[in-house]
């Protein structure tokens, strides 16, 4: 993960989203020629979540560029494309202002079964914006949810492109309701032998399904998965950063008190014990 990235932006869901995304390319999908995911970058919340405001999911991309990755339950061609005009706007602002630099932004729509059709181009005059189209209504969610579940049921181990297929079933062609999808295929999920997979995928379906899963069901599906292994371990070294974020914090400004007041009164004012603010003196 990104070392820039504040441990406030940093939880369970986006770290381990990150883990499933990382080296995946989109040829899956059928996308040739798109370079490698590198990293996921935060959306300004402590967790990743799709909402109206911004883009569902963005990525940093091997040779430099943005990827918006957006999930779309209708054809509302024209009001997304002009939405995503906005995040683009944003994201490109941003960069600019922090490196002078202008990134070249690509989008990907992932469209969910309820959508057979999709265009590709809105062009508004002088201004174009064009997408890639991912129809999951061309995906037998069914037949591929049964292939995976025999391999788990065998213990053997899901390739990278298994388990991001995976994170991404509730969306596809299906004979269950989207619910019911979404129940079973985190209940698959929670069955991987290797923890850390697990969480990675539930963590994928979670942020793929943001717009269309039941809110109690997501929060219980958050709090298991703080309770495992992997997010006790995780909460411990968030908690440990932030520990250390506050310990330098301290140092910072019991050194500008040097000079200002006592080592006994910048103690107490910082919390540092008093050998602590006599090594500072001599640093």
């Amino acid at each position: 993960m990104s070392k820039g990235i504040s441990y406030q932006n940093k939880d369970i869901l986006f770290k381990s989203l990150s883990e499933l995304y990382e080296d995946v390319t989109l040829d899956v999908f059928g996308l040739k020629g798109f370079p490698k995911i590198k990293e996921l970058l935060p959306n300004d919340f402590p967790e990743v979540t799709a909402d109206g405001n911004r883009s569902d999911t963005v990525f940093q991309l091997e040779d430099g560029s943005i990827l918006m990755l957006e999930y779309e339950s209708s054809i509302r061609f024209v009001e997304n494309h002009l939405k995503y005009i906005g995040y683009a706007h944003r994201i490109s602002k941003r960069y600019f202002q922090k490196e002078k630099d202008i990134k070249k932004i690509r989008i990907v729509v992932i469209y969910t079964s309820d959508v057979a059709k999709a265009s590709e181009e809105l062009n508004i005059g002088d201004l174009n914006i064009t997408s890639k189209a991912i129809l999951l209504s061309e995906y037998n969610g069914d037949a591929i949810m049964e292939k995976l579940m025999m391999k788990i049921d065998e213990d053997e181990p899901l390739t990278h492109e298994e388990l991001f297929k995976l994170s991404i079933i509730p969306l596809m062609h299906s004979k269950k309701d989207r619910n019911e999808l979404i129940h079973d295929s985190i209940e698959l999920a929670k069955h991987i032998q290797n923890e850390y997979e697990q969480i990675q995928v539930i963590a994928g379906i979670l942020t793929a399904t943001d717009k269309f899963i039941d809110d109690k069901y997501a929060r219980k599906v958050k709090e298991w998965l703080k309770m495992t292994k992997v997010g006790r371990a995780f909460e411990e070294e968030k908690r440990e950063a932030v520990e250390k974020a506050k310990k330098e914090q301290a140092k910072k400004t019991a050194k500008s008190l040097l000079g200002v007041l006592s080592p006994k009164l910048i103690a107490e004012a910082t919390g540092l014990d008093i050998e602590e603010v006599e090594k500072l003196k001599e640093a």
